[in-house]
């Protein structure tokens, strides 16, 4: 067994919502956790791109749970935040409050 990933909230500088094809609903998850790290005031960029084409300069990295395993192969550097709804995660919430709190993202896989 691995080591998960783990990124201090200083650390995260960049967090990528990745989707299969890159539209529909991820789109509006993306919109939505956008929304809430600016309300949170965090300095974070926020943004959208299909699994495919991940790079290795996202820090955490929120995907659908059926897309979690590629994710983590594409960049094994990143903290993985695998999601269930496209709207009103519960993970998606718990990760704007773990980084406001300015506590360390540990990757789900």
């Amino acid at each position: 067994m691995t080591d998960r990933v783990t990124k201090t909230a200083a650390e995260v500088k960049l967090i990528v919502f990745a989707c299969e094809a890159g539209m529909g609903s991820s789109l509006m998850g993306a919109s939505q956790l956008k929304k809430m790290v600016k309300k949170a005031k965090l300095e974070i960029t926020v943004v959208h791109s299909p699994v495919g084409q991940l790079t290795d300069q996202a820090d955490v990295i929120v995907v659908h749970k059926g897309l979690a395993a590629q994710a983590q192969a594409k960049v094994p550097g990143a903290a993985i935040v695998p999601f269930t709804l496209f709207m009103n995660d519960p993970a998606v919430k718990s990760l704007v409050k773990t980084l406001t709190a300015g506590e360390p993202v540990v990757s789900a896989m």
